[in-house]
């Protein structure tokens, strides 16, 4: 049985033959952020809010979360733990424009930090430390008696 094919390919399914896949997604992926900072106004909204890298790690007594806080100090930095859950966030404000000068680039932004995590286990709220250095948060949170792993010796 002979079938015939149409002598000519739809302009929809041509461009899709001769698109080069990484120039159509990193076109698609441009599209869909400008999408993003105009609905968001003028810095759109990545850099309005960000979701800062955390490394949590555990040893046999407490559990210690670093997080890259970068251009926050101290005072502007919010640490709680409510439920098992801990909650840093931090706002940082912009400076303000300086007279006499013509800025033709702008890219350092104020805006809100947030992240929250599920501790792992119960920790003793009342004696977490936390310290920031060098643009790093570290918290300290001393596992709570009941959680601390114990060896039971195995009699025979």
């Amino acid at each position: 049985m002979k079938t015939n094919l149409p002598g000519r390919v739809s302009s929809g399914f041509a461009g899709l033959m001769n698109r080069d896949p990484v120039r159509a997604l990193r076109s698609e992926m441009n599209e869909l952020f400008g999408r993003f900072s105009d609905d968001w106004g003028d810095g759109g909204w990545m850099t309005e809010f960000r979701a800062p890298s955390m490394d949590l790690a555990e040893t046999d007594k407490e559990i210690e979360v670093k997080v890259d806080v970068p251009g926050l100090k101290p005072e502007e930095i919010n640490v709680e733990v409510q439920n098992n859950v801990l909650v840093i966030s931090g706002e940082h404000r912009e400076e303000k424009e300086e007279q006499g000068k013509t800025f033709h680039r702008i890219e350092r932004r104020s805006g809100s930090l947030q992240r929250s995590i599920t501790l792992p286990c119960a920790v003793q709220e009342n004696k977490i430390v936390a310290q920031c250095r060098d643009g790093v948060l570290t918290i300290t949170l001393p596992k709570a008696e009941e959680a601390c792993r114990r060896k039971i010796p195995v009699k025979g």
